[in-house]
């Protein structure tokens, strides 16, 4: 029999900073209904999905800025959203800010996570992102910051794989779905599905000549990592204008084949919904993409020594 899940891929419209955490979460309940609705087994939610996109501001208050991270996962707000989970017997995913306080010394350590829940409302594993974008001073000149750099730290686990809704399941977040080696590490693990939340403005303060690219950059590197790990890849936006920046939307579905299958068309809350078949993933895994076959990693052994260029002597 093959392995199919129905997939969600929930785009949220702009949340803007007077939307409280509870406005939030009766948006994401609503997609998880039409989840539902739709036979789906899984709903995907964008990066930092309860908040506005709080690393545009330079914050100096740390109270301030704690206000932004969830401490517990489900929390006071958030545990409506697995008890309907379960309710429903639909699955999700969901992007926030975690801020983690050591009980003895008060130290706090602050990731930008994504949690998977399964179709009963529980946890199957947190990612911490990794590849963090922007800045961590504050950059008067640009029009708004992008201070990921400043409010976390580098996820410690690296990309990790669950086993869940049938398959091999990875995760990213947003920067990470623009560099290979967050695909082919999950799919040396074997990923069939790899979920990616993002909150990308359009403007790109530093290189605005990307400006025009951002919709063709955003699919072409999802696209390509779900071809060359045999993988289906969804990728799920926070779009819209959101505190005067607009964000990209594109909300995807993609096969194993490279193939968008299912995209979303606003820049709103929307939903689309596609049926995975997960063994669509063998044959790729199996021929062009046989790693065990046709790798040779001593020839990347670059990938994992450096980080900048290293050119050659002139």
């Amino acid at each position: 029999m093959t392995r199919t899940v129905t997939l969600g891929a929930a785009q949220l419209g702009p949340v803007q900073r007077e939307h409280s955490r509870k406005d939030v979460v009766e948006r994401l309940l609503d997609l998880l209904r039409q989840g539902a609705e739709h036979g789906c087994d899984l709903v995907v939610f964008p990066e930092l999905a309860l908040t506005t996109f709080f690393p545009r501001w330079y914050i100096t208050d740390e109270a301030e800025l704690d206000q932004w991270y969830e401490q517990a996962m489900p929390g006071p707000d958030t545990q409506v959203l697995f008890d309907e989970a379960a309710r429903l017997g639909v699955g999700f995913s969901l992007g926030y800010a975690e801020l983690q306080v050591d009980p003895d010394t008060g130290e706090k350590r602050r990731y930008n996570c994504q949690v998977l829940v399964e179709r009963d409302g529980s946890k199957v594993g947190i990612y911490r992102k990794v590849h963090l974008p922007g800045h961590s001073e504050n950059e008067p000149w640009r029009r708004f910051q992008h201070l990921e750099k400043r409010y976390f730290e580098p996820g410690p686990d690296g990309f990790g794989v669950w086993r869940a809704f049938d398959g091999i399941v990875g995760m990213a977040i947003c920067n990470d779905r623009r560099w290979p080696e967050t695909y082919r590490v999950m799919g040396l693990q074997g990923a069939e599905l790899i979920l990616i939340g993002y909150n990308t403005p359009v403007h790109n303060p530093p290189a605005p000549e990307h400006d025009r690219l951002g919709d063709f950059h955003n699919h072409l590197v999802m696209q390509s990592g779900a071809y060359q790990n045999g993988t289906w890849v969804v990728g799920v936006a926070k779009a819209g204008d959101e505190e005067g920046i607009p964000m990209i939307g594109g909300s995807a579905i993609i096969a194993p084949t490279g193939e968008v299958v299912a995209r979303c068309v606003t820049e709103g809350d929307e939903l689309a919904v596609a049926v995975a078949d997960l063994d669509l993933c063998t044959s790729y895994k199996t021929s062009v993409f046989d790693f065990a076959k046709h790798r040779q990693p001593w020839a990347y052994t670059r990938i994992t020594e450096q980080t900048g260029a290293v050119l050659p002597p002139e």
